[in-house]
């Protein structure tokens, strides 16, 4: 199925963005068990509560408790917090804007049953730390490998969406010797000088970008407008990405999750940062990711131009389209994703041998 957009004057989106264990035990506390964090000295255990754990999720998939736990862990200067489950080799999840580590779980328990699978809620976001620097991709994706080798696992394969794509990417080409295989879900590839589309684009184009300059305003009138109206700015966004839309109750669990001050000003972190992670990836792009690459659009949002972006900045790309789903390809369409998933990191699985 063509793609439901055609922009004039040679935007496309793949211009757009790439012309476009142990140590776990240490550090990683069950939010289910309510255990406290290790403290420094002096310090009072800081109790790992909130909204945003495994026990405050909505709508999760049977048996879904059973299998993952909430947990907190301290790697590169903050506390990450992760949702972790299933047995194999690592599997790290990396989700989009503006949501967290619950737009996976329609996929996680089937992919546990293969997997370790670790869900994780980006800096800024959810219960992670909301330090007010370091959301250039280059950090973010050093946040994720500390984040691995506090909870052990030294080689791992990588699913990112959205913004998770911009910083798996970073992530595989900053740190390749870390990253059996790399799936990419849903944005034309990183973004570039190059390719970032103009100030002024045909409306259906505009309508789906037109947040990016928005949030990269690095100033508090970003928050100060969408404070209260988060209904309306993220309903906004979940509506006009195209495919089914999100159920009511996901929508109003994104709603609450980025009405938390703090959540709201990280949320904007990776695009006020934009400018940095544009310069990062000028210099990735001079080598081409030598991993496996999967490279995943839904036929109602970008298409193939996903893996269309990703044929200049690696050797082995798989494209796929899923028909009927817009951008929320975990939510609308996750039978599908799980198939080409499952199909795409089978070899790692087999090189992990039969133990795992």
């Amino acid at each position: 199925m063509s793609p439901p957009l055609t922009p004039r004057r040679g935007f496309s989106r793949r211009a757009f963005v790439g012309g476009a264990a142990a140590s776990a035990a240490a550090v990683g506390i069950s939010l289910a068990a309510g255990g406290a964090m290790p403290a420094a000295a002096g310090e009072p255990p800081r109790m790992p509560k909130g909204f945003g754990s495994v026990d405050t999720a909505p709508h999760l998939p049977p048996g879904f408790t059973n299998t993952f736990t909430s947990r907190f862990v301290q790697a590169n200067g903050i506390r990450q917090h992760v949702v972790t489950g299933g047995d194999g080799p690592p599997l790290l999840l990396v989700h989009g804007w503006p949501e967290n580590w619950y737009a996976w779980r329609m996929v996680m328990p089937e992919l546990a049953r293969r997997y370790t699978v670790i869900a994780v809620d980006q800096r800024g976001i959810g219960l992670t730390d909301k330090p007010r620097s370091g959301y250039d991709s280059g950090t973010l994706a050093q946040d994720l490998v500390a984040l691995m080798s506090a909870l052990g696992h030294e080689r791992f394969a990588v699913a990112g969406h959205d913004t998770g794509l911009i910083i798996s990417y970073a992530l595989a080409a900053d740190h390749p010797e870390r990253i059996a295989r790399l799936a990419l879900l849903e944005v034309p590839g990183p973004p570039t000088r190059k390719g970032s589309p103009l100030l002024f684009e045909p409306e259906p184009v505009n309508n789906r970008v037109w947040h990016i300059p928005f949030n990269r305003i690095d100033h508090e009138l970003t928050e100060q407008l969408v404070k209260g109206r988060e209904k309306i700015f993220f309903g906004y966004e979940f509506d006009i990405q195209g495919g089914p839309k999100l159920p009511a109750y996901a929508r109003e669990y994104y709603f609450r999750l980025f009405s938390d001050p703090g959540a709201l000003r990280g949320s904007f972190g990776l695009y006020r940062a934009w400018d940095t992670t544009l310069d990062q990836n000028a210099e990735r792009g001079k080598n081409k990711l030598t991993m496996p690459v999967l490279a995943v659009g839904g036929s109602e949002s970008y298409g193939s131009y996903v893996a269309d972006a990703m044929m200049p900045l690696a050797d082995d790309v798989q494209g796929v389209v899923i028909p009927g789903s817009g951008h929320w390809v975990a939510e609308q369409a996750p039978r599908e994703l799980l198939d080409e998933l499952t199909r795409f990191l089978a070899p790692y699985h087999r090189a992990a041998g039969p133990s795992r």
